[in-house]
């Protein structure tokens, strides 16, 4: 492939910068289509919507796990993926999509889930993007059967190939996905942790742009806790780099009716202006039922940046411990070893960090996370995590299947029984009366 000119302009994270400077909160979809035309489109309607945005272009799975054979053979037969294959397409015809929609104030960034981005960084860098996101635990632990050590040494020379496409005009911008691990049930303070962790690992790298990732849980108060606790980390860990809070609206089950929706993604944009985040990555109404359209993808843009005007930043919070816990986990991470990926795979080993349900060979899977009667997510178990002198753990520490369940579809439930939508409770009640 020839590597074409970088696209003049400003940078992702300057971009999102200057949008928070004037009080405006970035949105962003999760988009990504095989068909070069309908992607051109997705763009483009994108940085027309009326909301300050920038583009998604969300890679397949073939490519995501490497599978370029695949990937070829799936464009070859036209089949449609479930995102855009930018290392497998014509490299003509994806200049061309770029050329079509990349702008001085509309940066697109490449979205991808794989444990080995190499190839993805080489390619986007080729095409003149120099944006993307993961991280060799988030990216690995989840979504992959790959040993975190090997996770971690492509992210390295991911995060070093990145680092070296910096110029006069071109400053990469990596996200950290760390805040996001598993969606749900995981809580926040290892979601903060382990998203410092990461940015930390980009910067050590050579990375100089970041932005920290935290998921949207099931509490309003206990998310902007959180937050709170990753911007002040941020600020102890990283204090030299260009920083930026994304927010994922809720990463779990989705509300099914329209109304719960979409008070869903307002909710998810108003903790973002009450935290101060700059960026929100937006869901759909179509998330509980199939893949978005174009057109749904815009709505959500729009309602999303709507409800997140005006509403003001929060002042001083309570404390319950989160920032604590976040700061025991990093700190007991940095002092395993002086090379942090050494560090890392360390601390998996051992189980020093560990994230609830997550089946990868690596984690040690001893820590769960549960729900408390007010929906707050706490330690249910904390395994060998540095944390017994900071957490209350409640005296029974079994969860049902039935417990699980209902945690799992709480957010669903709160959102849709609000619009006339029953819970499952409730139709489990009306089913076993109509059988009697």
């Amino acid at each position: 492939m020839s590597v074409l000119t970088p696209r003049r302009g400003h940078s992702f994270g300057e971009v999102v910068a200057r949008h928070h400077a004037r009080g405006e909160l970035v949105v962003q979809p999760r988009m990504g289509f095989a068909d070069p035309g309908r992607m051109t489109r997705g763009l483009l309607a994108t940085r027309a919507a009326r909301a300050a945005t920038v583009g998604t272009i969300t890679i397949d799975s073939y490519t995501r796990v490497g599978d370029h054979e695949a990937a070829r053979a799936a464009l070859a037969a036209g089949a449609d993926l479930n995102g855009y294959p930018l290392v497998d397409h014509d490299p003509a015809t994806t200049a061309a999509l770029l050329d079509g929609v990349l702008t001085g104030d509309f940066p697109v960034q490449v979205r991808h889930g794989s444990a080995d981005p190499r190839r993805i960084v080489r390619a986007l860098l080729d095409f003149g993007l120099h944006a993307t996101e993961g991280g060799p635990v988030s990216y690995c632990l989840p979504y992959s059967r790959m040993p975190l050590s090997a996770a971690v040494d492509n992210w390295r020379r991911s995060c070093e190939t990145l680092a070296e496409a910096r110029g006069p005009e071109l400053e990469p911008h990596l996200e950290t996905f760390g805040g996001c691990m598993m969606g749900q049930l995981c809580p926040p303070a290892l979601l903060v942790a382990l998203s410092v962790l990461e940015g930390m690992f980009f910067w050590r790298h050579g990375i100089r742009c970041l932005s920290f990732s935290y998921a949207q849980q099931t509490h309003a108060g206990q998310d902007e806790e959180a937050v709170a606790a990753l911007h002040a980390l941020i600020r102890e860990y990283v204090p030299h780099a260009r920083t930026h809070v994304v927010i994922y609206g809720y990463m779990g089950v989705h509300p099914r009716t329209p109304g719960g929706a979409l008070e869903l993604i307002a909710e998810s944009a108003r903790l973002a202006a009450r935290t101060g985040a700059s960026r929100l990555i937006v869901k759909t109404t179509a998330e509980a039922h199939r893949l978005p359209t174009v057109a749904e993808n815009v709505t959500a843009l729009e309602h999303a940046a709507a409800a997140a005007r005006g509403v003001s930043r929060i002042g001083r919070l309570g404390d319950t411990g989160i920032h604590a816990q976040a700061k025991a986990l990093v700190d007991n991470v940095l002092s395993l070893d002086t090379d942090l990926g050494r560090a890392l795979v360390t601390a998996f080993a051992r189980g020093q960090l560990d994230v609830p349900f997550c089946l990868h060979p690596d984690n040690a899977g001893r820590a769960r996370g549960r729900l408390d009667a007010g929906g707050r997510l706490e330690w249910q178990r904390i395994g060998a995590m540095p944390l017994g002198d900071l957490v209350d753990l409640p005296a029974e520490r079994r969860m049902t299947s039935g417990d699980l369940l209902d945690a799992l579809r709480y957010v669903e439930r709160s959102f849709d029984e609000k619009y006339g939508l029953p819970g499952i409770e409730t139709v489990n009640r009306l089913t076993q009366g109509s059988r009697t």
